[in-house]
This record gives structure tokens, C-alpha cells and sequence, in this order.
């Protein structure tokens, strides 16, 4: 079949470089593993569907004057970007958080792509790296072995590792609301999207302890050097840190009064709605490595659950990721093999919204390649052109570690304001975030073809 370009992975970085290549009327490949051989799947998956959502339903922020993965979500927005076109209309509520029914999301994502007519999705494994023609690699944190091989010997060194875990969801009717209440997350806003379960003190020490003493899944011996991405942390390895650490993490009960007692319980578990029904709950920042069955026994330890139905239990799964200040260019080609492109989470960006903007991205300079037109970066101020440089080269390579979008990527700004007073922590990011949206503004017509 015939093609421009190929693209590999039909998580968000793939779906959303396809969208970017194909909405131009260029001719794209899409292949997917999933759907093809009945079964075939990572371990994470749970279907077939494209851009499926594995370890949590949010986007994280939608705030695009104080916050880096807000403002990268405008950006995104201003580039057509159909991860976040499908985010806005598969929106749960979430506070300041987007967060979407992930059925909906990867149903929209997939229809609007195969709707355009220059765009074939194929279900199919592919795995060895194409030795001609325009490529690109989004098979994200969970490429297959094969394919994990011929990367790796493509690049001459080994791809790092690093893992992460998936919370639980709850059925909202097993949910006890006698003992739960609805709130903000951490009462900020006046919105009322979380549910709310309280723990006492003597209650906590007995979950903390039973963390600790709950049976985990084993590691092989392969495995047992690979680090955890902070973002994704279980919460029992938070356990093991400190007994108050998830008292100042997920489990945080600052702001959030117990209408029963008119005080802060001691600590509070906090579950986000997962699907536009309301009927899914996951339980927010519990990713988790403990086994089903001490899961289940656990978590129904925890006051308002202890009838909870889960519609998934956590899990654990192993990610993969270049050291790309190494390996790529500033276009995040292959240096040994400049026809393919790599990206998404494999580039070692971390998060889903900064997965599908480097796929944007390499989307946008594959589209300019074939085209005949010179790449023009985003400006390293906006939130599209740090992340990038930090993935091609700014990051130090001997310690490269994946990375959310952040402010300290970013060139700083300040001291001052324009009035003269010394900036403080607000002043800062609505100085970033300014000087993102008018540089950005002067690039946009650079790649808007």
C-alpha cells in the first residue's frame, strides 16, 4: 500500500502525528499491534481502541496562566490539535483538571481519523524499524519486545527503563455517600467533583501499615534495578518512605471539612469521576503494584468503600525510553538513521499531554519535510519548544530521566515585573505564560501550511 509517510503506535503521540500529517492531505500508514492478532496486546491495555488511556483519565491542568501543562494544552489547541479537540468533548468534571470519559475520548480520536480520506489505519505488529522511507516511532513506553530489539540495536545502546502503575476504579453506586461528601480537590474552587472518603487517625495507621505488609507483585531479576518515574509512583512505595508521606501527597486532607465533623479527618482518599456517566471513579494518585486480592481486602479497609466494586483493579507495567539528547536530532530523527523520527513517551517526555505534543510536533515536521520547507522550532519560551529542546538536547544525557512538562524548562523570566516589585511564585508563571502565548502567536504562521 502506498504512502507518504508511516507512522507506528496508535496511542495519543501517533494519533495525533497522523491527524497533524493526513488533515494536510498528506498519505499516512497507521499501524496498530492491537486489534490485529485476536489477543495481541500489552499487558496495560484493556481494548483495541486507538489513543487509549492507560494509567489515568487526566490531563492533568487546564489552567493556561499559571500552570506548564495548561499552557501546553492551549498551545496544542492552537495548533489543531485533535487529542485536545477530543479531550474538551469527551470532558468529565474535574475541577481545574481536564479529565475525560476515556471510552468517548479514544471513540472520537478514532473516528475523525478515519475519516480522512489520506489515512489508512492498519492492525498490524511491525517488528523490525523500517530500513527506508519516512517513519515515525510513537509505540510509546510499552513497545513490543521485538521492536524494542531492533531500536535497540539501532541506536547502538540500550533503551532505559523505568516503571508505572495504574490505579483502581470504583463503581460509583458501591460508593458509601452516608460517609462521603463531595468536595474540590483539596476545596480549591468552588467546584464539587471529588468524592471525599475520610480517615481518622487510628484508621490511616492501619491502612499505612497494611501497605506495608501487603503482598506486591514480583519483579523479575531483570526488573529489579528499573527505577519508577515519580509521576507514577505506587502509593505503597510512598508508604515505605514515611508515615506521613501520603499525608502530604495523595492523601492530603488540607481544606477539605467533613460536613459530619466540621474539621479535617487526619487523611482523605479522593476519587475523580472516569466516564460521562459518572458510573466509574478512579481512585486518585493510587497507582499501585499490590496484588488483586490485597487490593480488594485493603481498599475496602477505607471508609465509604467498604462495599466498593471495582471496574479495574491497579497494575504495573514496565516502560521503555531513548536517551534522546543522545540519539535524536533537534527534529527528533534517528541520528544513524535520519528517515525515522521518534515520538511520544519512548522520546522520554512523560505524561499523556506531553506525549501527544511531541507526536504534534514530529507530526509537523514530517509535514514540513515532505513538503520541502525548513523546520522552523517552536520558540524554547513556550511550553512546545522547551520540551522539545529539553528531549534533543538540552537535558544532561547521563542523567537523563523521563519528564513532565515544567517551568524550570523554560528560559526564566523576571525578577521584576514591569512595575519594578520583585516577582513572587504568581507573578512568575503569569510572566511565563504571557511570554509563551505571544511567542507563540509569532510562530504560528510559520507552520500553519
Amino acid at each position: 500500500m502506498a504512502h507518504d509517510i508511516h507512522i507506528i503506535g496508535g496511542g495519543l503521540a501517533g494519533c495525533e502525528a497522523a491527524w497533524q500529517l493526513a488533515r494536510r492531505g498528506i498519505s499516512v500508514r497507521l499501524s496498530e499491534m492491537r486489534g490485529g492478532t485476536p489477543g495481541e496486546r500489552s499487558a496495560a491495555h484493556q481494548g483495541d481502541g486507538l489513543a487509549e488511556m492507560v494509567c489515568s483519565n487526566s490531563l492533568r491542568s487546564d489552567d493556561d496562566t499559571a500552570n506548564a501543562v495548561g499552557l501546553l494544552h492551549h498551545e496544542m489547541r492552537e495548533l489543531d490539535s485533535l487529542v485536545m479537540a477530543a479531550a474538551d468533548s469527551a470532558r468529565v468534571p474535574a475541577g481545574s483538571a481536564l479529565a475525560v470519559d476515556r471510552d468517548v475520548f479514544s471513540h472520537l480520536i478514532e473516528s475523525r481519523l478515519t475519516s480522512l480520506p489520506s489515512l489508512t489505519v492498519v492492525r498490524e505488529r511491525i517488528d523490525t524499524l523500517p530500513t527506508a522511507g519516512l517513519t515515525i516511532i510513537a509505540t510509546g513506553p510499552l513497545t513490543a519486545e521485538a521492536l524494542t530489539s531492533s531500536i535497540g540495536a539501532a541506536t547502538g545502546a540500550d533503551a532505559l527503563a523505568f516503571f508505572d502503575a495504574i490505579a483502581p476504579i470504583v463503581h460509583h453506586d458501591s460508593v458509601d455517600m452516608d460517609i462521603c461528601w463531595m468536595a474540590s480537590r483539596w476545596d480549591k474552587g468552588e467546584t464539587r467533583d471529588y468524592i471525599n472518603c475520610p480517615m481518622d487517625k487510628a484508621q490511616y495507621l492501619a491502612f499505612h501499615q497494611g501497605l506495608l505488609d501487603g503482598e506486591k507483585t514480583a519483579f523479575r531479576e531483570w526488573e529489579s534495578s528499573t527505577p519508577y518515574f515519580d509521576g507514577c509512583m505506587p502509593i505503597e512505595v510512598m508508604a515505605e518512605r514515611g508515615l506521613d508521606t501520603l499525608r502530604f501527597g495523595p492523601m492530603k486532607p488540607v481544606g477539605l471539612d467533613d460536613p459530619r465533623t466540621g474539621r479535617w479527618p487526619h487523611a482523605v482518599v479522593q476519587l475523580r469521576q472516569d466516564n460521562k456517566l459518572g458510573t466509574l471513579w478512579n481512585m486518585v494518585g493510587f497507582q499501585t503494584k499490590l496484588k488483586h486480592a490485597d487490593q480488594v481486602r485493603l481498599f475496602r479497609t477505607i471508609p465509604g468503600l467498604a462495599g466498593a466494586e471495582f471496574a479495574r483493579l491497579g497494575g504495573l507495567h514496565r516502560n521503555t525510553f531513548l536517551n534522546s539528547p543522545t540519539l535524536l536530532d533537534r527534529q527528533l530523527r534517528l541520528k544513524s538513521a535520519p528517515h525515522i523520527r521518534f515520538a511520544g513517551q519512548i522520546t522520554g517526555c512523560e505524561g499523556y499531554v506531553e506525549s501527544a505534543a511531541v507526536g504534534l510536533m514530529a507530526g509537523l515536521m514530517a509535514a514540513g519535510e515532505l513538503g520541502g520547507r525548513a523546520w522552523q522550532a517552536p520558540p524554547r519560551t513556550t511550553a512546545l519548544g522547551a520540551l522539545l529542546a529539553h528531549i534533543t538536547g538540552d537535558a544532561e544525557a547521563e542523567t537523563y530521566q523521563p519528564m513532565n512538562v515544567n517551568f524550570g524548562l523554560f528560559p526564566p523570566v523576571g525578577p521584576f515585573t514591569e512595575s519594578g516589585r520583585k516577582m513572587k511564585k504568581p507573578d512568575r508563571k503569569l510572566a511565563y505564560t504571557t511570554r509563551a502565548k505571544a511567542d507563540l502567536g509569532a510562530w504560528l504562521p510559520l507552520v500553519a501550511v
